[in-house]
């Protein structure tokens, strides 16, 4: 599996804090390993990210992505509110 990231979700990410940017990284190990690992919360989005999914970095970010047969491309990371409101 191919993993990219867009501009916008790695410019984002680099503004997080440094605890945010190691739990991202954390679960990133866990989505290369089973990308559907319920720790994740792996759930398709809908509404303005209809075709994309999310999984959960902490209790209240959120990386969202879009993915194909043999690759992943994180499009956008924030706190719910930022996203889905």
């Amino acid at each position: 599996m191919i993993v990219a990231y867009h501009k916008k979700f790695t410019k984002r990410l680099a503004k997080l804090s440094p605890k945010i940017q190691a739990a991202f990284y954390k679960k990133l190990e866990i989505f290369y390993d089973n990308r559907y690992d319920k720790r994740l919360n792996n759930h398709a989005l809908h509404g303005v990210f209809a075709g994309s999914r999310s999984i959960d970095v902490t209790g209240n970010y959120r990386a969202v992505f879009v993915e194909n047969a043999d690759s992943v491309i994180f499009t956008v990371i924030g706190t719910h509110p930022e996203l889905y409101e």
